[in-house]
């Protein structure tokens, strides 16, 4: 074992330990050992945390900032972050298992994320109202919330980071980031980067911690004026359970399951290839993952031979090393979870194609791509997801079968559609229940084009233009312009 590295929470500009001293451990997926260890943040820790962002958002510096200052800094930490990209990318790979050359490309392109939302910041603007009242003029302006909980799951962190942070600190908010426990490394390595953008201490506060005490306290906290949370529908109930203390506004994006459509007539190479970058990119590791893939039964076995062709030829290893194609699992339960799953659906009839187990010798947290021929809709694996390279696969004969299979799910955060037929893809777009729809492409993200899902996977909406007014509450304000006293109201007229 090497040497561990220890880190500390961001509060009030400083780096800090848990009051109590308490830490936990983050293991290497790829190597099963530890290799840093993070502090167990206490109520104190979290309480600290929320007040010095309420004292920098009501009295600090921040407040006194223009809309166009703010977005000075912001476009500073975008830069910063394109700079620091390749460490920040090796840091993730080694504290979640994803691969490097993924990393390290998704911290520089957040940088854009960052330059979005700096753009945004002087941009946002209120209403002057046609008034149905003579001798008022009557306007409303938008204001910042307050005090932000950003809850940010360990996959994708810092891409998940930009979309809450960027457009909470455009709008005049302070924000207190809760990293997952599973892997906090990444964020507080970003964490580095907030002083040296200009953000005033206190506007941007990083705690590491498990639920509970860390999440609980931070999440159902009186100053707290709104969640931004990302993860399972499980903790979610919790966070929804915590904000009847506060009223806090709350947005879920709590993941999915999303069909992945193939029509006969589509181009098989180009929807093969997307369907692998869509499952087995990330380790299927993404909410937005494809993992269940409806074939038409015209093209179902020339697709699936292309497909396990593929995926046989993944090169499974390191994710730091430059030939690896998919990196291991980021926790043990995700493994645990998997093989149980896995064996369930043999157990129902599910026949696996090809993986559906570690491989040979596998010394991590590794896992082969799996593609697993259900027979039935009502299976159990088809709409559990498994955050994993797990496929399931069925086969339809028309439109109107497909979309039904394709919304008979809990989940509704994306969707993608194969089809060279414009006014197919046009109906099944509009039909199909998804936050996101992909025609002919999948995975693809923008600072311009906003996301999230509906039913069990959330509500809310982040990224785009947007997304800045649901961090901020409108004013109305009502200027009476005439010189005449005001009428007695004692007196009818």
């Amino acid at each position: 074992m090497g040497d561990i590295a220890n880190y500390q929470m961001l509060i009030n500009g400083a780096w800090v330990d848990a009051s109590d001293g308490g830490t936990f451990d983050s293991m290497n997926p790829t190597t099963g050992e530890v290799w840093s260890r993070v502090p167990e943040a206490t109520e104190e820790d979290v309480n600290r945390a929320v007040e010095t962002a309420y004292e920098a958002f009501t009295t600090g510096p921040w407040s006194k900032l223009t809309p166009t200052e703010r977005g000075k800094c912001l476009r500073k930490l975008g830069d910063l972050l394109a700079e620091h990209s390749e460490s920040l990318g090796r840091t993730e790979s080694i504290d979640t298992g994803k691969m490097l050359k993924e990393t390290r490309w998704q911290a520089k392109y957040i940088a854009e994320f960052f330059h979005f939302f700096a753009g945004c910041a002087d941009k946002v603007s209120g209403d002057t109202l046609p008034i149905d009242k003579p001798d008022m003029f009557v306007f409303t302006k938008r204001e910042p919330l307050g005090v932000v909980a950003a809850i940010v799951p360990w996959n994708s962190q810092l891409f998940l980071v930009a979309v809450k942070l960027g457009p909470a600190l455009a709008a005049g908010n302070t924000v207190v980031l809760k990293a997952s426990e599973h892997a906090s490394a990444a964020m507080l390595e970003f964490g580095k980067l907030i002083e040296a953008a200009g953000i005033p201490p206190g506007v941007v506060n990083i705690v590491t911690g498990h639920g509970d005490p860390c999440g609980r306290a931070l999440t159902g906290h009186p100053k707290v004026a709104r969640v931004s949370f990302t993860g399972g529908p499980n903790a979610a109930r919790h966070v929804l359970e915590n904000v009847k203390r506060n009223f806090a506004e709350v947005s879920l994006e709590l993941g999915g399951k999303s069909p992945f459509i193939v029509f006969d007539d589509a181009n098989i190479e180009s929807a093969v290839n997307a369907s692998i970058a869509g499952i087995f990119g990330a380790t299927g590791q993404s909410c937005v993952a494809g993992s269940r893939l409806y074939l038409h039964e015209g093209i179902a076995d020339e697709f699936l031979d292309r497909m396990t062709k593929l995926a046989k030829q993944i090169v499974i290893g390191d994710p730091l090393a430059e030939e690896t194609q998919m990196g291991p699992l980021c926790t043990t339960g995700q493994l645990e979870n998997i093989r149980r799953e896995v064996a369930h659906a043999q157990d129902e009839g599910g026949r696996v194609i090809t993986g559906g187990k570690q491989p040979e010798g596998a010394v991590g947290l590794f896992y082969e791509p799996t593609i697993i021929d259900c027979q039935r809709q009502d299976m159990r694996i088809v709409d559990t997801e498994l955050f994993g390279p797990v496929l399931c696969v069925q086969r339809f004969k028309t439109e109107d079968e497909v979309l039904a299979l394709a919304n008979d799910s809990e989940h509704g955060l994306a969707a993608g559609i194969f089809t060279q037929n414009s006014a197919r893809s046009l109906r099944m777009a509009n039909a199909v229940q998804a936050g996101i729809v992909w025609v002919n492409t999948y995975r693809m993200v923008s600072p311009i084009a906003e996301f999230g899902g509906r039913k069990g996977s959330g509500y809310g909406r982040e990224s785009g233009f947007q997304a800045i007014y649901d961090y901020t509450r409108p004013k109305t304000i009502w200027m009476n312009t005439s010189d005449e006293p005001m009428a007695n109201p004692f007196v009818m007229r």
